[in-house]
């Protein structure tokens, strides 16, 4: 009995100290987060669910200089781990930080290494330049283009009648009217001119006819 019970104490102490919080359950690391933007990440691997503060710190080009930048606190850790993330005041490689851990009376310690930020810059995620343009749901109909005007029936006609028209000769000196009637308007006025002329001329023959008869 004696002998069953030291292992029996023995296991629940090894199985104690397998879900104690120490150290180790810790991670940091510098990461861009889904919206392009540089974090310290804090994982929390605690199995024993010890809730925990997180301090970050910047660490300053002097000896023993550092800034605290952040303080969060992992409120429900398990096994799988659960991260905090921390966002510094800037972004630039080289930067390095010192993350301090305090989990009740078990953990009371800084994780190693320091966590540094690596070359790598962040940036917001943007479309890719090589996707394909969107095409319209639906291509353009036949009916969307440009009309296309149907002449009437009396245009036609009077389109069928104008080459006819141009593609006879015109006269050098006239119109095609007078190419078709065969006479101007000039040989009507000079007709009857000389009609005139003519009426004139025997009205004064006449004339000097009864004078001279009248006198003898």
């Amino acid at each position: 009995m004696g002998t069953l019970g030291a292992a029996a104490a023995l296991s629940i102490g090894i199985a104690g100290t397998a879900l104690a919080c120490s150290i180790s359950d810790f991670s940091a690391a510098a990461v861009c987060d889904t919206g392009g933007n540089g974090v310290i990440r804090v994982t929390d691997k605690d199995a024993s669910g010890t809730p925990a503060t997180v301090k970050l710190y910047l660490q300053l080009n002097m000896p023993g200089g550092e800034r605290l930048i952040d303080t969060k606190t992992i409120e429900h850790p398990t096994a799988q781990g659960v991260s905090v993330d921390f966002v510094p005041w800037s972004w630039a490689p080289g930067q390095t930080f010192r993350v301090h851990v305090k989990a009740s009376d078990k953990v009371d310690d800084d994780i190693q290494p320091m966590t540094v930020i690596p070359d790598e810059t962040c940036a917001p995620s943007t479309p890719s330049a090589s996707a394909p343009a969107t095409s319209p749901a639906h291509p353009s109909s036949p009916s969307s283009a440009t009309p296309t005007t149907t002449p009437s029936p009396a245009q036609s006609s009077g389109a069928a009648a104008a080459p006819g028209a141009s593609s006879a000769p015109t006269p050098a000196g006239g119109s095609s009217h007078l190419a078709e009637t065969g006479a101007g308007n000039g040989t009507t006025v000079i007709a009857g001119t000389a009609a005139a002329l003519v009426v004139t001329g025997g009205g004064m023959v006449v004339a000097l006819r009864r004078r001279a008869a009248h006198r003898s």
